[in-house]
């Protein structure tokens, strides 16, 4: 499998779809020989068995995972994209993409992996791993907490109290905010909280609001005239005679 395969496979089970000059894009940010666009788009007209095996189709210019097209969601996985920065990692964590399985075992699934390895397995039982991967795995497709909370059902876990059961439910939803989605492209909930849409948020005022305003240049209120606070009645037997 030669390097711009890889990067083509890796790509698209980071993004779940990616545009061929994004493949270009970051191929040549990461390799000193560089690529063009018509050694893509090569891959565009004729697809490998690679990108077969690794469930990528082609559609218009665009690798994707099969999946998307199957359900179509593909005009939607465009729209949830659209403006989205793309996460990028280094040459060595983007290639780990290219086994479809592999995910980024952060501090959040660390967390999740070791509490149900102390309460609910014996030391060292694989099958706590095997858990948490299929945990990992709905939380990334956005998979709701009760069918998550299944899980722990489906294999005879019983949790031994309703403070148990609230202990689980936020290490679930600290490692749902901190896994990366295709959505996001690549990018986890928080990172794009924090990169895309925390620096649009309106900051709140230094001064707590004030009914009326507080601008000394407005103009006087006539007694008679209609009240600034919409009631439809005169300011005077309204809030002029409070």
């Amino acid at each position: 499998m030669n390097k711009l395969i890889k990067y083509i496979i890796a790509l698209t089970n980071l993004y779940g779809l990616v545009h061929k000059n994004k493949v270009l894009e970051i191929y040549n940010s990461q390799n000193e020989d560089p690529i063009t666009i018509e050694d893509v788009e090569a891959y565009l007209s004729k697809p490998t068995k690679d990108l077969g095996d690794s469930f990528i189709q082609i559609h218009k210019d665009y690798f994707v995972k099969e999946i998307i097209l199957e359900n179509k969601e593909f005009d939607l996985m465009l729209r949830k994209k659209a403006d989205k920065p793309y996460y990028v990692p280094g040459e060595d964590e983007l290639l780990n993409y290219v086994d479809e399985l592999y995910f980024e075992r952060n501090r959040q699934y660390t967390a999740l992996l070791k509490f149900v390895e102390k309460n609910f397995f014996k030391e060292g039982d694989e099958k706590a791993e095997w858990l948490c991967d299929d945990i990992q795995g709905m939380c990334q497709f956005g998979v709701g907490m009760q069918t998550i909370l299944d899980a722990f059902n489906q294999r005879q876990i019983h949790f031994k109290d309703q403070k148990q059961v609230s202990d689980v439910m936020n290490l679930i939803m600290d490692l749902l905010n901190n896994v990366r989605i295709w959505e996001n492209n690549g990018h986890t909930p928080n990172e794009i909280h924090e990169k895309f849409e925390k620096p649009h948020l309106r900051p709140l005022p230094v001064k707590p609001f004030e009914f009326g305003g507080t601008d000394t240049r407005r103009e006087k209120i006539g007694r008679n005239d209609p009240c600034p606070c919409g009631s439809g009645k005169k300011y005077k037997k309204c809030c002029g005679g409070k």
